[in-house]
């Protein structure tokens, strides 16, 4: 939902993301609630930690951070006289939009699940047959990530997954290898930690997640101009059970201002949506999980 923001604002006639200023005392959560209590006439109930951006306009430097509301008690009204506009991910109608805020609509095109393949543990077919029930139910975005495949068995499985995802209008991004997902049309490559660390240009893709393990590497994901990241592991697994995981609290502290969506992985379930965005997640990542019943 966009506002208009008014005439006797800067940047009068713009459309951006309701919200406010800090006041002295305020956390950015209380300051959250206050101003669409004063600009929407709504009470806030469930606000969920989300993104922090920097952005200098040409009076100002401002640190801007997102909550995503998606629960609240009233009726919007425009009690500033602002016009509102509710609009699509990936189709917004409205223009001008503040420049602070353009980048964000790009974000929530992103869907809140992330599921990575599991061809060779499934076998190729019933891989494939299990991909098709869950675009069906509502899958959008995948990685596919086969280490143990050879080349020449992931290229066409990569040709099949890609031409199934895009005729469900999902997204697939391809494991490490730039030139495969621009071979086969994917939408984007998953960056491992040690490309993250050596690499100096975005590739030319569409879409260009990280998988990260650290703060250290996160911040190496939003300076390399990353879409999103995975950020892992949150808890144990299954394939590595004795390695050392960051817990819930420690994810939360890394994904704290983040300025990218950041995926939890490992040791995940569905049902732990909730909890990851109670700790500032975009969403969850699943392996083995995702193509269960």
């Amino acid at each position: 939902m966009l506002a208009q923001r008014p005439a006797d604002k800067i940047w009068a006639g713009y459309w951006e993301f309701p919200g406010g200023k800090v006041e002295p005392g305020e956390t950015a959560h209380h300051a959250l609630v206050r101003e669409l209590r004063e600009e929407l006439g709504i009470a806030v109930q469930i606000a969920y930690p989300w993104l922090s951006r920097t952005f200098t306009y040409p009076h100002a430097t401002v640190r801007l951070t997102f909550f995503r509301v998606t629960v609240w008690e009233g009726a919007l009204h425009p009690h500033e006289g602002q016009q509102f506009a509710w609009q699509q991910a990936g189709q917004v109608t409205v223009a001008p939009i503040l420049p602070a805020n353009a980048p964000i609509l790009r974000t929530l095109e992103l869907p809140n699940l992330y599921a990575i393949s599991n061809a060779a543990e499934l076998g190729l077919d019933k891989f494939l047959d299990t991909f098709q029930a869950k675009l069906d139910a509502g899958l959008r975005l995948i990685q596919l990530r086969e280490k143990d495949l050879t080349l020449e068995v992931l290229r066409p499985l990569a040709g099949k997954v890609v031409a199934l995802a895009h005729a469900s209008d999902a997204k697939v991004l391809i494991n490490a290898d730039v030139a495969l997902a621009q071979e086969v049309g994917a939408d984007g490559v998953q960056l491992t930690a040690t490309q993250l660390a050596t690499l100096k240009k975005r590739p030319a893709v569409d879409w260009c997640a990280a998988s990260c393990h650290s703060i250290e590497e996160l911040r190496c994901a939003e300076e390399l101009g990353c879409d999103f990241a995975l950020l892992s592991p949150v808890l144990p697994t299954q394939s590595h059970p004795g390695a050392l995981h960051m817990g819930w609290g420690k994810f939360a502290t890394i994904a704290a201002g983040a300025s990218i969506p950041v995926y939890a992985l490992g040791g995940l379930e569905q049902g732990d949506m909730h909890r990851a965005w109670q700790h500032g997640a975009h969403g969850i990542a699943l392996l083995r999980q995702a193509w269960g019943s």
